[in-house]
Order: structure tokens, then sequence, then C-alpha cells
């Protein structure tokens, strides 16, 4: 039982694991089958590209249509409401138009009445003129449309005579004549005021009124006239006319009843103008249609009764609708029109637009699509085939930045080298600050170079950053001796003052950093034509410059009346001139370092110093009191080959894009740039950046080894400088403090002549004697006289004691001067600026008398050098003769024994196992054989000797120095990060980069040497 139920339970598990199995696959089906069908349909998409844009247009041409045909629904539908709303204003004005004129005519007929009854059915009659006009006067308030009426009494002719003599006037016609003889008369007897002028006149004498008047009886209804002027008024009216009987007629009298029971005719005068102006004044809307009012009795010649002044209107929709005013024979008629055109409703053009909107958005979104897709493709297409040239464009270019680097650095390693062997020989002061100067400057010239190289670097993301251990002061240093000459020519101050809370050592890119400052002090050199340079290094996070606190210290704090006065408008800067403002070039900067992060997107992994513990932040300041920059000018600095105007290049020269690679170095170093600057007063440029914090109790050794010129200690040593610039004088007391000296500064030339007493001992004042006397040239020309005098009290007072060697400071003197300067007791020395510690040490030993040779920083390093390389075997390989010399010079002082191969194959055959060299520096480009055909070759060698299965590679399969595994360094001016890479590759240890220096070849052999075990 309980093995079925076992079983079952397998059978139920393996069904559910095949339905899980079966939907996975489906799902994988499915997933796939979308994927492959979309790719058809991009497929399509792209094939069918140029029909998209004919069905895009058909698409517009249907939408547009179709709008249309809606506007036309929308704009009959409007038009349909505005006709019904004409129909329906005309039909309103055309009732009450009928129903007030009725009004009227039933009032005439209601004084009709009146007349029959009181003056015929009456006698004697009740109704004479007096009464009538009164009568027709008081109730004409009933009557406002009518102008006046008047009663005609029927009269025979044979009735005439007595009818003139019994109202004592002649019967006349309308032209007031008397009126001729005929059947029947219709003389006016009664009227009202208003209409008095009828007394009288036969309203028979006019042909049209006798067909009226005799109608009227016949009909016994009211009659109408055709439109005419009325006299008074003189607008448009018509004259109706009632039949007045003097008996009472049957209840269907005939015509001959009517007309003889006829006495009289009562006619009213209607003011038709009046009467529809005052309907219109009465509705709302008068002004929206037009209404004239038409007698159309004959159809063929209609006669207006009502005019509107309005002629012109919309002539669009006319409605006609007749009148009845009460007379059956004459027909009267209303037409009405808008008065004017109507406008285009806003919904009728409004919708359509916005469905013609919303399906033109649609249909572009869809069509957009379409060729958006259509465009990827193509894209696609296009990216792959620029991919490939791009690669190829890449290789290239690599290849071409590594041949060119070559070509420059081979011959300039050729001069360095020789300029650095040229220092190990013996010269004079004189000849080893132009050998060092020559080699700055060939450093310089390489930097030069490599400027158009880190600008392909920085814009293809390759530029990469070091980190070693540096000394600043040596780098401010070397930068200052590179423009030493041309600040001298100009007779410029150049200066660098490194605060004493910058760390000696720090790590870091020495070659970057060096980099900036060249290109902000060249700047500053090449735009100076007076005052001076000065270059501050200082930390972040100082708040005062300590260079200030020194300055202020040289008077004790008070006024000293012997202090040389040379202008009165100098300012406490270093040559005197006015700079920039220093402060608020600070503020601008730390707003900027607030407000602004670094973007850092160029390869900073291997620079990553804001991770590391203890890091330092530099600030760099480059002072110059040269031309400024202009204002507007000043917005594109930074910008690669932009210069202030066109002017520039042609007065300076300069291509305008070495501060755009010192912005980008600065962010590279984790730091900010930025400026203050004045037209005509000069600029100061501010850069931070970040470095480590080297670790001196680890690693002191090193720490000495990369030191500047100053190592030598000049301890016991006191020195005077004699200087009324509290500036300038504080950085020379910076410079011999870096030798050891003890130095006081003092402005005043009384303080130093008061120096020995008049028995030639020392002063009581003086604690010590001074051993030397530094000596401002500005201050000597401006108290030659005082300065002379205490000489030569000095020179003949009989002192009992050493006097003090005295040494002239001066940025440039002439032939003249230095005479002058000799006569006047400067018989030691002048030393030339800008100050630099390997200069003045090499004064100092020259005036001193020491036998002691100034040893350079990498000295400490041959040191090192020699215990490791001492004794070593070493083969240099290389097809350059001079290349081998500079080589083979450098290891050789380094205590290694050096041979020498022009090519590769001389060196496989040197190299062939066994051998006794213990180490090789390989050339990578020579003729025939490179170095990576060589190096592999020697891989393969000393497999099959010592019988390894694979050729040893650095790294991999055997240490740096086993027996079986020479090191090789590849010796190249490639600054390619591909070359090292290739070198790894090849089986080589290590990557040296010309030109040779001593220093990068401790480096590169101390990672192989030293590690061993």
């Amino acid at each position: 039982m309980k093995i079925r139920n076992m079983v079952l339970m397998w059978l139920k598990a393996q069904q559910r694991h095949s339905s899980i199995q079966a939907t996975v696959d489906l799902v994988k089906k499915f997933c796939t089958w979308k994927l492959v069908d979309k790719k058809r349909w991009y497929s399509f998409i792209h094939a069918h590209k140029n029909v998209w844009p004919i069905l895009w247009r058909c698409y517009i041409i249907v939408a547009i249509f179709a709008c249309f045909l809606y506007y036309c629904s929308l704009d009959n539908e409007n038009k349909d409401r505005r006709r019904e709303a004409l129909i329906s204003m005309c039909e309103q004005r055309a009732r009450m138009l009928q129903d007030q004129f009725i009004v009227s005519v039933n009032h005439i007929h209601a004084l009709a009445i009146l007349v029959s009854t009181f003056h015929f059915n009456t006698n004697p009659s009740a109704i004479y003129q007096r009464t009538f006009a009164e009568y027709t006067a008081n109730t004409a308030f009933e009557r406002p449309l009518v102008g006046g009426v008047a009663y005609a009494q029927r009269v025979a002719s044979a009735e005439r005579d007595s009818f003139e003599k019994e109202h004592g006037w002649t019967i006349k016609t309308m032209e007031r004549l008397p009126s001729p003889a005929r059947d029947e008369y219709a003389p006016v007897i009664f009227y009202q005021e208003t209409v008095s002028y009828l007394e009288s006149l036969d309203m028979m004498s006019g042909e049209e009124d006798k067909e009226n008047i005799l109608r009227a009886g016949a009909t016994g209804k009211a009659v109408l006239s055709r439109p005419f002027r009325l006299l008074g008024s003189h607008h448009l009216g018509v004259v109706m006319t009632i039949p007045v009987y003097k008996t009472k007629l049957p209840d269907s009298p005939t015509v001959e009843q009517r007309v003889q029971a006829t006495a009289g005719y009562l006619g009213g005068a209607f003011d038709v103008e009046s009467l529809v102006e005052k309907l219109l004044g009465q509705l709302a809307g008068r002004q929206e249609i037009v209404v004239n009012v038409y007698d159309i009795t004959n159809t063929s010649d209609p006669l207006g009764m009502y005019q509107s002044q309005y002629q012109d209107g919309d002539m669009t929709f006319v409605h006609m609708c007749d009148l009845d005013f009460g007379d059956p024979f004459r027909k009267h008629q209303i037409v009405c029109r808008y008065l004017q055109k109507a406008s285009t409703s806003n919904s009728a053009v409004g919708n359509p637009l916005v469905y013609l909107v919303i399906g033109i958005l649609i249909g572009y979104i869809v069509y957009n699509g379409l060729m958006g897709i259509a465009n990827v493709m193509d894209d696609l297409d296009e990216m792959q085939r620029l991919k490939v040239q791009a690669e190829a464009a890449d290789v290239a270019k690599s290849q071409f930045l590594a041949t060119v680097s070559h070509e420059i650095r081979t011959p300039m390693n050729g001069i360095l080298g020789m300029l650095s062997l040229l220092q190990d020989t013996e010269l004079s002061s004189t000849q080893q600050n132009y050998s060092q100067t020559a080699q700055v400057c060939g450093k310089a010239l390489i930097a030069l170079i490599n400027q158009v190289l880190d600008r392909a670097k920085i814009e293809g993301g390759k530029l990469e950053l070091e980190v070693v251990a540096f000394s600043v002061r040596s780098i401010v240093d070397d930068v200052v001796s590179l423009f030493s000459e041309k600040s001298r020519s100009r007779g410029l101050e150049l200066a660098v003052f490194v605060s004493d809370t910058v760390p000696e050592i720090l790590l870091g890119d020495p070659g970057r950093f060096r980099q900036i400052i060249t290109n902000l002090v060249g700047n500053s050199v090449k735009f100076t034509k007076r005052g001076h340079i000065f270059v501050k290094v200082h930390l972040a996070d100082d708040s005062k410059v300590e260079l200030d606190a020194q300055t202020k210290t040289m008077t004790n704090g008070k006024h000293n009346e012997d202090v040389v006065q040379i202008r009165s408008h100098e300012f406490n800067t270093l040559s005197g001139c006015e700079t920039a403002d220093e402060q608020s070039g600070r503020d601008v900067f730390h707003g900027l370092r607030v407000a602004e992060r670094p973007q850092s997107d160029i390869l900073t992994d291997d620079f990553d110093l804001e991770g590391m513990p203890g890091n330092v932040t530099l600030m760099v300041s480059v002072e110059d009191t040269g031309i400024g920059i202009p204002l507007h000018a000043q917005e594109r600095v930074f910008m690669p080959f932009m210069q202030a105007d066109s002017s520039t290049s042609r007065r300076f020269g300069g291509t305008g894009i070495g501060l755009s690679i010192s912005k980008c170095l600065v962010q590279l170093m984790g730091g900010q740039i930025g400026f203050i600057s004045r037209p005509q007063v000069g600029s100061t440029f501010t850069f931070t950046a970040v470095f480590g914090r080297f670790d001196e109790a680890r690693c002191c050794d090193l720490m000495k080894n990369i030191q500047d010129d100053s190592a030598i200690s000049f301890k016991g040593i006191k020195a005077i400088v004699l200087d009324h610039r509290p500036v300038r004088a504080a950085v020379t007391k910076y410079h011999l403090k870096r030798l050891g000296l003890e130095v006081k500064a003092t402005n005043s030339v009384k303080i130093v002549a008061g120096l020995l007493g008049k028995d030639g001992c020392i002063n009581p004042g003086f604690k010590c004697q001074p051993d030397i006397i530094f000596v401002e040239k500005d201050l000597w020309l401006c108290s030659e006289a005082v300065v002379n005098s205490w000489l030569h009290e000095w020179n003949y007072s009989g002192c009992i004691c050493k006097l003090p060697k005295l040494i002239l400071l001066a940025t440039n003197v002439s032939s003249e001067e230095l005479e002058e300067a000799k006569a006047s007791g400067f018989a030691d020395t002048v030393v030339m600026k800008p100050l630099r510690a390997s200069l003045v040490a090499a004064c100092l030993h020259q005036i001193l008398g020491s036998a002691r040779k100034v040893h350079r920083a990498i000295d400490t390093n041959g040191s090192v050098g020699k215990k490791v390389l001492f004794g070593k075997k070493i083969l240099v390989v290389d097809d350059n003769k001079v290349n081998r010399i500079v080589a083979a010079g450098a290891l050789k002082k380094l205590g290694a024994e050096v041979e020498c191969a022009d090519s590769g194959k001389a060196a496989l055959a040197m190299l062939k196992p066994p051998h006794h060299y213990e180490a090789c520096f390989m050339d990578i480009q020579m003729p025939e054989m490179d170095g990576f055909e060589v190096t592999r070759r020697i891989r393969l060698m000393e497999s099959s000797t010592y019988h390894n299965d694979e050729p040893a590679v650095s790294g991999v399969g055997s240490s740096p120095m086993s027996k079986d595994h020479m090191p090789i360094l590849a010796m190249t001016a490639d600054v390619i990060h591909a070359t090292y890479d290739e070198c790894l590759k090849c089986g080589m240890d290590g990557y040296v980069s010309k030109p040779l220096v001593e220093e990068n070849l401790f480096q590169a052999i101390s990672k192989i040497f030293i590690t061993k075990p």
C-alpha cells in the first residue's frame, strides 16, 4: 500500500514537472516568436521606407478634406439657425405693426360712427367745427400714428351753391383753385387743427382720391391710398378713407343702398415711417436686422412705405411677410434681412481644427514611429560601417601618436641625457646653473609638445594620472627657472612662496601639476611688461596667507623713520605695483567651490584621492601685474583655442589651449580653477588640487630622495636681508630658511650701518654678528650714498672681527652697475633673480669657500640605486647610438656594469642561454626586428632551455627574478597606454618612457630588484 502511494505521488510529481516544463517551453516559444515577429515587422517597415511619406501625405489630405466637410456641416447648421431667427423676428415685427395699425383704424371707425350719430341723426346737428377740433385734439393720444383726421361731406352738383353760401367759402381743388363743375363733391368741413389746411378742399379733386372715396362708399370699408409724402412732416404715409352714413343700413346692404346712404367721408393720415420706427424702438435687437415696408399692389412697381437708413446689409438671408391693414384692394409687405454679415462661428472653426490637429498628431506619431524605426535600422547599418571605420581610425591615430611621440622624444632623450651626464662633471656654479636651466627648458619643451597630445587624450577620454611621491617646492622652483631668463630680460620680479604648512612630500602626479603651473606662469610672463609675477602655494584650509603675517613683523609693528621711501604711491606687493584684489579672488574661488562640483568624466579611477585618508588640498595662485583680461573676454578664457581678441595671437603668440588643458587637469585632480582680473592692472589665477599625504614615518628614505636642491644644510650661518619691500623680503627669507640659514629682515639702512661700533667690535645692540648681508638692488640704488658710506666705514674701521659677506640681489644688472657695485664693496657675488634654492646654495658655497658640491635630489636616489645595481650586469638594446650612450651612462652612474647591443638580432645572440646578464633594457621601435619580437623570442629560448611548456611571462608562471626569467624593461618614446599593455603581453616586465631620467630608471629598477627575496 505504501509502495502504491509512493508510486502515485511520484507520478503526480512527474506530471507537475511535465506541466511546468511545458509552460516554460511555451513561454520560451512565445518570446521567441514575439522576437522573430518584431524583427519581421521592423524589416517590413524598413523595406517600405519610401512608401510611408506618400501615405503620410495622403493621410493629411484626407484629414483636411474630412475636417472641411465637418466644417461645412457645422456652418450649415449655424445658417439654418440664423435663418430661423430672422423669420421669427420678421414675423414678430409684422404682427406688431399690423396690430397697431388696426387699432388706429378702429379708432377712426369709432369717430365715423360718432359723426354719423351726432351730426346727421340729431337735429339740429350736435357737431360743429369747434367741437370736432376739440374732440379730435383731446382723443389724439388714442391715435398716435394718425397725423390728423378730417371729415368731408358729400355734396351733389345741385347742392353746391347752397352749400357754399351756408359755409361762406368756395369748394377748391387740391391746388386751392375753385373746383370745376362735376357730379359730386367732397369738401372738408370738419378737421383737426393739425390739418386745418384741408378746409374747403375737395377730396374728390384728385383722380386717385376720387377713386378711393367712391370705393369706400361702395364697399363700406376703410380704403388706403398709395404711399406719398405727407404735407406737414414729409414722411411717407397713407390716407385712410371711411364712409359716414346718414341712415342705418340693413344687415346685408347692396352697393346702391350704401351709396345712397353715404353722407360723407372721414379720412385720417397715417405716418407709416413713424409707426415703424416706434415699433422697432420697442423691440430688443432692433440693430440686428433691417426692416423695409412696401406697397405691392402693383407687383411690378412696389412702392416703399418705409425705407431703413441701412441700405447695405447681409443679403444672404431675406425674409418677406405680408401685412393686412384692412384694405383688401391694397397689398402690403414687410421685408427683413440682417444688418451685418454673420461672423464665422468659433465652434464651426474650432472643432474641425481641434479634430484636425488631433488627427494629424496621431498620424504624425504613427508616421514618426514608422520612420524612426526605419531610420534606426539605417542608423544601425551606418553605425556598423562607422564602427569599422572608427576602429581603423583609432588604430591609425594611436599609431600616428606613437610615431610622432617617438620621433620627437628620441632626440630630446639624447639632449636631456647628455645634459644629465654633463651635470655630473666638475662645473662652476654658473655652468651648473646653465646646464640645469637647459635641462629644465628641455623638459618644458617636452611638456609643450605633449599639450597637443594631451588635448587629444582629453577629448578621447584616455588621460590618466599617476600617483607618485614628489616635492611641491622642487616643482615650483623648476617652473621659476624655466622663465628666469625671460623675466630678467623684461625686468620682472618673478618669485615663489610656499607656505610652511604645505608638506614637503605629497602623493600625486607631479608632471601634470607642473604643467598647470607652467601654463599659468607662462601666460603671466607673456602678458606682463612691468611689475611682478608671484606664485603662492598654501593649504586650502588656511584662512589667511602666512606671507601677510611675516611681512607685518618686519618693522616690529611701528613706523620706522629710517625706512627708505622710494615711491609714495607704492602698494604692499612684491614689486610695489597694484594687483587684482587677492582677497576678492579668494572669495570668488571659495564661492566656486561651493556652487560647483568637479565633473571628472575622464578616467579618474586611478586617481581617486578623495577616498584616501589624510588628503591635502593645495591652493596655488599666480599673481601678475600684466595687461589683465578684458571684461568681454573673461567668460571664454577656459574655452579651447580662444583668446581675448584676434590681435592677441599676433602680439603675444600662443594657441589658446593651455588654460583649457589646465582646467581639465585641475578637475582630474579633484579641484577647481578660477581667476580675478582687472584690465590694465593684472590678473590672479587660483586653483586647488587634491593630493595624498605622504607617510613620512614609514618612508623617510624615499622622502629624502625626492627633496629639492635645498637639502644641503647651512646651519649656524646668520644672514640679514636689507629690503624696503616687506613682501619681497619675506620671499627672500623663505628661500634662505630652506637652506637652514638664520635670517633677519630689515628695511633700515642705518640699522645695518650701525652694526659695528667705533672700536671695531660688534655693536652691543646686536646679539650676534651676521655672516652674510643680502642687499636688494633697488634699495642700494636709491640710498647709494648711505650704503657706500657705511661700507667705507667698515673697510677702514680697523675691525677686529670678521666682516660679513655682502651679496647683491638683482632682477637684472648692467655691466656698469656691476662694476659700480664691486667698487662699492659688493665684491663677493651678485645673485640674479628669480631666487631658487639650488642657485642660492651654489652661490653660498662659492662665497663661503665650501668644497662641497650641490647635489640634486636624484643623487640620493642614485645612492639607493647604487646599492641595488652595484655589480649588476645589464644589457642595453637600442638602434640609436645617442640613446645607448645616455642609457649606459645613467645605469653606470647607478653602479651597474653595462653592455650595449645595436639591434635586436645582436641582442638575441648575446642573450642566448646561458648568459651572464641580470636585466635588459630593450628599445621597442628598432629596424628589422622590434623590441616586442625580440622579447617573445627571448622568452621562447628561456622556455625551451629550462624545459617549460609555455613562455615565461612576467607575472605568469615565474617571478621577475627567477633563474629562468630575465627581467626585460621597455624603453620607448610612445605615450600611448596601449603600448604598455603590448609590453606586458609580449613578456616584458616594466616600462621606462623617454627621455630617460634617473628618477624613472630608479623607479623601474626598484620594482624589480628591491623586491628580490
